[in-house]
């Protein structure tokens, strides 16, 4: 789940990605857009974020997207990262089994005896005995490795099986001010637990069209868990990710989400980068590896927005 070269302002040769007509009824971007959007686009002026005389409770926000490789789990990483930097206290939850976001921060998931495997089916275990403190101060992870696929299948036959993360989650919610969870590529059992956590959802979206596609069913999904489950879960935001300005399907997309979604759109945009396979190499988020990059200045003002929606 790693991004890499460019910029949206770099120059260079367009190429259209645009699909067949009628393939999705919400691709109908004019060709003739050929201003990038990301930097055109009207910007929304953001407060710098107030200091903290104290803690918690803690805003949950679940990192979903059912498509794999959009940018979910370096998002999480270095926005959490990026809010550690403002004094918030932050926890990852590592919720997918691949331990993608444990292995960005370092860890070696196979070499781990308890796991959020063993919070979720394990009364004993709590989320406080599994904590694993991050290069980053104030920002702490909770890891996770295949154990988890296990949960998926052994929560079947529990009762109220949706709401096992938000009560493990509870006992720490003081401690903290963000808990940001790294969902699995898809919409099984514990996205839905993830869901039912949260306070908010941000959707990573890579901008290719194959992801706007989507983007509908994970919205639908996301209304059912607040009809059913869990009424305070909203739409946080919806953040463009692996943008590349050079092309003019990349502009296409963007500028079609943008007029799909208009404010539920962050004005932050991930920028396609070299810097971001290379942190995941180097176990930490951009924030410390390449302090000042377009990449950790972009995760910066994410953080900004995310506080000021809260």
């Amino acid at each position: 789940m790693v991004m890499s070269t460019s910029s949206p302002g770099d120059a260079g040769s367009s190429t259209s990605g645009t699909p067949e007509s009628g393939q999705d009824e919400l691709f109908t971007v004019a060709k003739s857009a050929s201003a990038d959007p990301a930097i055109s686009r009207p910007r929304r002026k953001i407060p710098e974020p107030a200091v903290l005389e104290r803690h918690g409770p803690a805003r949950i926000i679940a990192l979903c997207n059912q498509k794999g490789g959009v940018g979910k789990t370096t998002s999480t990483i270095n926005l959490g990262a990026a809010l550690a930097e403002v004094g918030r206290r932050v926890l990852l939850v590592d919720f997918d089994p691949q331990g993608a976001l444990s292995v960005g921060l370092g860890v070696q998931p196979h070499q781990l005896d308890r796991t959020a495997y063993n919070v979720l089916m394990e009364r004993s275990v709590g989320v406080e005995d599994v904590l694993l403190k991050t290069s980053v101060a104030g920002m702490d992870l909770l890891p996770s490795n295949i154990d988890l696929s296990a949960a998926e299948v052994q929560l079947v036959g529990e009762v109220a099986r949706e709401q096992t993360l938000a009560r493990a989650l509870a006992p720490v919610r003081d401690d903290y001010d963000y808990i940001l969870i790294d969902c699995q590529p898809s919409l099984g059992l514990l996205t839905v637990n993830a869901l039912t956590a949260a306070h908010g959802v941000l959707i990573p979206l890579e901008c290719e069209f194959f992801s706007l596609r989507g983007v509908a069913l994970l919205i639908d999904t996301i209304e059912k868990v607040r009809e059913r489950l869990n009424p305070e879960l909203k739409l946080d935001g919806i953040l463009a990710t692996m943008y590349d300005g050079r092309t003019l399907h990349g502009r296409e997309v963007f500028a079609r989400v943008v007029e799909a979604f208009g404010d539920t759109v962050y004005d932050t945009v991930i920028a396609r980068t070299v810097r971001f396979p290379e942190t995941t190499v180097a176990g930490e988020p951009i924030t410390t590896w390449a302090p000042t990059s377009n990449g950790a200045n972009a995760y910066r003002a994410l953080a900004r927005e995310v506080i000021s929606r809260s």
